[in-house]
C-alpha cells in the first residue's frame, strides 16, 4: 500500500538535503569577504571538511595555512596546506581538545592585516573546545545536559562560560586580525552567538541564566566550574564579520519544492520545531488523521530540533523517536513520516533518522515489538530497525537542524 509513499519521503529528504549542502553557497559568500594579509583558515563543525574544499576551490589567492576540526568519518580527502582533525560529537574528547590547541597556536600573534577565514557549521560546541575546568567534569556536564533534554540555547549559555573559545573568546584571542566567519546555522532562528557557541559572536546571555540553568537541570558542579559560571563573556566583538549562508528554513522550502514536484499540495507548518520528540510524532499523526478523508495527496512539513529525556538505555535519536511515536496513529492509513537529521546522523547511531507509515505498526506487532515500551527505553533505533524503517544517509556535508514530512496519500 505505501510503497510510493516510501519512495516519495526519501526522493523528498534527498533533495532537501542536496539543495543545503554548502558548497554553492559557500561560493556566494566569498564574493561578500574581504581577505587581506595572510589567510589563515579555521573550518569548524560537522560541514567543516565540505566547507573548507568549497572555500578553497573558490579562493583567487591561496592560504597560508588551515585548520579543520570535524567529527568522526566526516574528512573525505586531504586539503592543501590544511591539517584535518577528527573528533568527539556530541560530546568533546581529547581530540577536541587538541585540535582546538592546534588551532589557538596557529592563529596566535596575528597582525591587525591578517585574515582569519573561519567557516563554521553546527556540531562546533562540541568539536571546538578547550575547557576552562576539568575535562572529565566537562564531559559529564555536557552528557547529564543532554540526558536531562536541555535545548540547544541552554546547553550553550552553560558551555560558553566553562570554555577557552566560546562566546566570542576565540575572536578575542585573534585580534587584532580580522575574522571572516560563513555560517552554516543548525540553531532556531539563527542566532550567531549560539551556532557553536558563538566563537566569534558577543554573548547576550548572562552569568545569571547560567545559574538558573544550572540549578534547573541539578547539575553537579565544582567551585572552579560555579566561578566560571560567575564569569561575564565578552559583550562587544569589534573584529569579526558574520554571515549565514545557510540554515533551516532553506531546508524546510526545498522540501516544499520537492513535495509540489511530486504532485503533494505542501503545507508548510513551521521551520522552529522545538518541542519533545515523541509529542511531534504523535501531533503529525493528528494531523494526518485529520486530512485522512482528503481527496488531495497533502505533504506537512515542519523543520527545527526537537528534545529527547533519556530515561531508558535504548539506542536512537530524536528523529527515530519522532517517527516511531506517530505509528500507532496512522496505523492502517496511506500515510507516512519520515523525519531525518540534515546532517545525516541522529543521536549516537549510524541512522539519519526513521521512517513508518500505516503498515508499520502491525510490523512491529508481528515482530513481537510493542511500540509503546521501545519509547519508554528510548529504544526506536531497534524497533525501526526490526521493519526496515531506518533511513541511512551517511554524512551529508552540510547540517541545519532536522526536517520532518509527513504524506498523506
Amino acid at each position: 500500500m505505501n510503497s510510493r509513499l516510501r519512495s516519495d519521503a526519501e526522493q523528498i529528504v534527498r533533495a532537501a538535503i542536496d539543495a543545503v549542502r554548502p558548497d554553492e553557497a559557500v561560493r556566494r559568500a566569498l564574493e561578500n569577504v574581504q581577505l587581506t594579509g595572510r589567510i589563515t583558515l579555521v573550518a569548524v563543525g560537522k560541514a567543516a571538511w565540505r566547507m573548507a574544499n568549497a572555500a578553497l576551490a573558490n579562493l583567487d589567492r591561496p592560504i597560508e595555512r588551515g585548520i579543520v576540526i570535524t567529527k568522526y568519518g566526516h574528512v573525505m580527502g586531504a586539503l592543501p596546506n590544511v591539517v584535518c582533525f577528527e573528533a568527539g560529537h556530541p560530546v568533546s574528547d581529547a581530540n577536541s581538545y587538541a585540535a582546538t590547541q592546534a588551532v589557538l597556536e596557529m592563529t596566535a600573534n596575528l597582525s591587525a592585516d591578517d585574515t582569519v577565514l573561519f567557516l563554521l557549521s553546527g556540531g562546533g560546541s562540541a568539536l571546538f573546545e578547550l575547557p576552562l575546568i576539568d575535562a572529565e567534569e566537562y564531559q559529564e556536564i555536557t552528557k547529564q545536559l543532554l540526558a536531562s533534554g536541555a535545548d540547544i540555547v541552554e546547553m550553550n549559555t552553560i558551555r560558553k562560560r566553562l570554555s577557552a573559545v566560546k562566546g566570542g573568546r576565540f575572536a578575542l584571542h585573534c585580534a587584532p586580525a580580522r575574522i571572516e566567519g560563513i555560517v552554516l546555522s543548525d540553531v532556531l532562528g539563527d542566532p550567531l552567538d549560539m551556532i557553536a557557541s558563538g566563537p566569534a559572536s558577543p554573548d547576550p546571555t548572562t552569568a545569571a541564566q547560567a545559574a538558573a540553568i544550572a540549578r534547573k537541570y541539578s547539575l553537579p558542579l565544582s567551585d572552579a566550574a560555579w566561578r566560571c559560571l560567575q564569569t561575564e563573556t565578552p559583550k562587544e566583538i569589534d573584529n569579526a564579520h558574520l554571515q549565514i549562508i545557510g540554515s533551516v528554513r532553506e531546508l524546510c522550502r526545498a522540501a516544499e519544492a520537492e513535495c509540489r514536484a511530486l504532485g503533494y499540495e505542501p503545507i508548510y507548518l513551521t521551520d522552529r520545531l522545538c518541542c519533545e520528540a515523541k509529542d511531534a510524532g504523535s501531533f503529525l499523526a493528528s494531523i494526518l488523521k485529520s486530512h485522512e478523508n482528503s481527496e488531495k495527496l497533502l505533504a506537512f512539513i515542519t523543520g527545527g530540533e526537537t528534545v529527547v529525556h533519556v530515561t531508558g538505555r535504548g539506542l536512537g535519536g530524536r528523529n527515530q523517536e519522532l517517527a516511531l511515536a506517530a505509528a500507532k496513529g496512522i496505523a492502517g492509513m496511506n500515510a507516512a513520516v519520515i523525519s531525518v537529521g540534515s546532517d545525516g546522523t541522529d543521536g549516537p547511531t549510524d541512522a539519519a533518522g526513521g521512517y513508518v507509515d500505516g503498515d508499520t505498526l502491525a510490523k512491529l506487532c508481528a515482530a513481537g515489538i510493542d511500540p509503546d515500551e521501545s519509547l519508554a527505553s528510548n529504544d526506536a533505533y531497534h524497533a525501526l530497525q526490526a521493519v526496515g524503517g531506518l533511513i541511512f544517509t551517511g554524512p551529508t556535508g552540510t547540517n541545519v537542524n532536522d526536517v520532518t514530512v509527513a504524506l498523506l496519500g
